[in-house]
């Protein structure tokens, strides 16, 4: 198979696992982002309840994205992890912080107000780094001779920040119509009055990094508005539009996964307007895929483990969520 096709197949992947993780471990991330928003301990215990059988098989994509990016394009995984190292660390130890706030909540029970905090300052720090380091990876990374060339402190600049306030809403937004899909009472009623504000929230958001990565970056801005590709490509502002606008109508009606998908819309479509906006490049602006990608014999020895893992953990992913689909009524399987 042709080097270019493979490297292309591998991009792919890990884009996929990203994209992955983004919703799945997105919505459970947000649930510790609305932790705040609840009323009570009976109303957290159901939020947690609600994620339980899923929240640490999520992670499973960010793992896979993260060694197939490591295993496929070695040279941008060189470049990309200096240039965001702090904020990797600070995610992964937001995670850790978070992972064990869950499991120790259900088992310590005079601290709980302890551990509920920081299952949610775990969950906004984590989401807040991702966030940074997306900015980051589209504003660009300087390299000089296949290698890093900036300093510890280039991922910090205004617009990975705001990036990172952007991913906190997009998340909280998915954790909010995962709670108006699998809960009820007066939780599901919160979650209800909390989508509208957060919709908007995250539609402002969009519309804002649509506004400024293309008058931070020419080639962006080529991509985008040169003919013809400012027609080619006006279906995916209209498909947003659309989408947000089909998410707001859903809420009027009986609760239902429809808010859910459409929101997870919103995500794959922004995902797809940054793919559009940086392909091929990895990471931007100085080097493609494919002088990134490892060497042909290596791409090509992953590529049928690959092929035959990703079905696996697809199907595995599936049955988690086809098992424990349905309302949840507060029993977490933990011993409390």
């Amino acid at each position: 198979m042709d080097a270019n096709v493979v490297a292309l197949i591998m991009a792919g992947m890990v884009a996929f696992g990203v994209g992955m993780y983004v919703v799945l471990d997105g919505f459970d991330l947000g649930l510790g982002i609305l932790f705040p928003f609840a009323a009570d301990h009976d109303q957290r215990d159901q939020m947690m309840s609600s994620i339980a059988p899923f929240w640490d098989g999520n992670e499973t994509w960010l793992v896979f994205g993260g060694i197939v990016l490591m295993a496929a394009f070695p040279l941008a995984f060189s470049v990309i992890m200096p240039a965001v190292y702090l904020p990797i660390i600070v995610m992964l130890l937001a995670l850790i912080f978070r992972g064990v706030a869950f499991e120790f909540r259900f088992k310590h029970h005079p601290r709980i107000p302890v551990w509920d905090a920081a299952f949610s300052a775990g969950s906004i720090v984590a989401t807040f780094a991702q966030g940074v380091v997306l900015g980051t990876f589209v504003q660009g990374i300087r390299v000089v001779d296949g290698r890093f060339a900036g300093g510890p402190w280039d991922w910090l600049s205004a617009f990975s920040l705001m990036t990172g306030c952007a991913l906190v809403c997009g998340y909280a937004l998915l954790g909010a119509a995962w709670l108006f899909w699998r809960t009820h009472g007066e939780l599901q009623e919160k979650a209800r009055a909390l989508l509208a504000p957060l919709l908007l929230g995250l539609l402002a958001f969009i519309a804002l990094v649509s506004i400024w990565a293309p008058l931070a970056s020419p080639a962006i801005a080529a991509r985008w508005f040169g003919w013809p590709n400012i027609l080619l490509l006006s279906p995916v502002p209209v498909l947003v539009a659309a989408c947000a606008y089909a998410a707001y109508r859903s809420l009027r009606g009986a609760p239902s996964a429809r808010p859910f998908a459409l929101s997870v819309g919103l995500f794959f479509l922004s995902y797809a307007g940054l793919a559009i906006s940086l392909f091929p490049q990895l990471p931007p602006p100085s080097m493609t895929l494919f002088e990134a990608a490892a060497a042909p014999e290596s791409t090509s020895f992953l590529l049928p483990g690959l092929l035959v893992m990703v079905p696996v953990i697809v199907a595995y992913t599936w049955f988690n969520y086809r098992l424990f689909s349905g309302k949840d009524h507060g029993d977490t399987g933990y011993e409390h």
